[in-house]
């Protein structure tokens, strides 16, 4: 492949192109027309005529191919977000999926701003001025992942108005202002203009360690709204400001589609309407605003946020054990994969659901199950 690629690829067609390309586009003026969309817009040479096999050798053999050109001395096919920026709601560690996306975004280039819970931030900001983050800032050519600036949020509010007396009075919340939904995206249409990258990486269900069955209303709406629709509000408000060509990603979990007993209180039923609505905001964001909308279903992983769920560690066991690929899932690898989704090597990808977890999402049988071993 290094030969080759120093070289150019040749791609051989199995018949005669002009032909075929009649047969699809009706004539010779449109086959000459797209051969040269073809090698203005994606760098690959209209057809030509070579050899049914091997190198270039002759045009009498009246066979032809398509053949990628050189794209000159550059090695690799780097991630580049230079130039972007982007806004991840819900960093309040560095621990985390959230902060992990943040760090591989600000590798690949891109500006960083983070919405952070009200409740954390003053101990989120602290501990970033103090440099108690700065070993876990480091990216991999030496430097520190910068953060412009870090905003107080709420994604449970879209605006003020929705916000009870007894939050607005809540000694948590003194101190911080315009932290709805709307108001932060306001906020950062005044500071920076416009933004081309939105994460979703916050969940909440107050009743997560309670079964489904024994979870009240109040608890599963809180689940839904904190977990699910905050993606649909943030998107909703940051849209406006979102650069044409953008992406925003949200982070999901298998339990939206295979029972996970103990991960209850709703959440199971969150998780499912934020990839039903990924699909749905995929086609609505990408004809309104040419914004690519993903989510990752990532494997468990025990960062603070996840701990609450009280059995966190046996689940990351679990996965070990039983997952095609029998390795620690890391935090970086969520984070890498979510960089190539809001790059421009994904510009064709929207509307899905990525399974970032070993594999372990394609299993249907535990292979550490006592049954297997009787």
């Amino acid at each position: 492949m290094g030969a080759s690629a120093a070289t150019g690829m040749q791609m051989v067609a199995a018949r005669p192109c002009i032909p075929a390309c009649q047969r699809m586009l009706g004539s010779k003026s449109v086959v000459s027309a797209f051969g040269r969309a073809l090698s203005t817009r994606t760098g690959f040479a209209s057809c030509v005529k070579t050899a049914s096999a091997g190198p270039l050798i002759s045009v009498s053999h009246k066979r032809f191919a398509v053949r990628a050109m050189s794209q000159g001395a550059v090695q690799g096919l780097p991630i580049d977000l230079r130039g972007k920026r982007a806004f991840i709601a819900g960093v309040a560690d560095d621990n985390g999926y959230g902060w992990a996306i943040a760090k591989a975004l600000a590798a690949a280039g891109a500006e960083i701003l983070v919405g952070t819970w009200v409740p954390a931030l003053n101990i989120f900001e602290t501990s970033l001025r103090r440099g108690k983050f700065d070993e876990s800032r480091k990216l991999p050519d030496g430097s520190l992942m910068e953060i412009t600036k870090v905003y107080p949020l709420d994604a449970v509010f879209d605006s003020l108005e929705d916000v009870p007396e007894d939050v607005k009075a809540n000694k948590r919340y003194a101190g911080s202002s315009k932290w709805t939904v709307k108001e932060v995206a306001e906020t950062v249409k005044d500071d920076f203009g416009s933004i081309d990258i939105l994460v979703h990486s916050l969940a909440n269900g107050p009743e997560v360690t309670k079964p489904l069955l024994e979870t009240s209303r109040s608890g599963y709406l809180a689940a839904v709204s904190a977990s699910s629709y905050s993606f649909i509000s943030l998107l909703q408000h940051f849209l406006p400001i979102m650069n044409p060509g953008g992406a925003s990603i949200s982070l999901t979990y298998i339990a939206s589609e295979r029972t996970i007993p103990g991960y209850g209180g709703g959440m199971s039923s969150a998780k499912a309407a934020l990839e039903s609505d990924t699909r749905v905001l995929a086609f609505e964001a990408g004809r309104k605003g040419k914004i690519r909308v993903n989510t990752i279903s990532a494997g468990p992983l025990g960062s603070r946020a996840a701990k609450a769920i009280g059995f966190i560690e046996k689940m990351i066991e679990y996965s070990y054990v039983n997952a095609p690929l029998q390795k620690e899932l890391l935090a970086e690898e969520v984070g890498n994969a979510a960089a190539f989704l809001v790059s421009p090597l994904a510009s064709a990808i929207t509307g899905s659901t990525v399974y970032v977890d070993n594999g372990l999402n394609t299993m249907a049988l535990a292979v550490d199950s006592p049954t297997l071993s009787t």
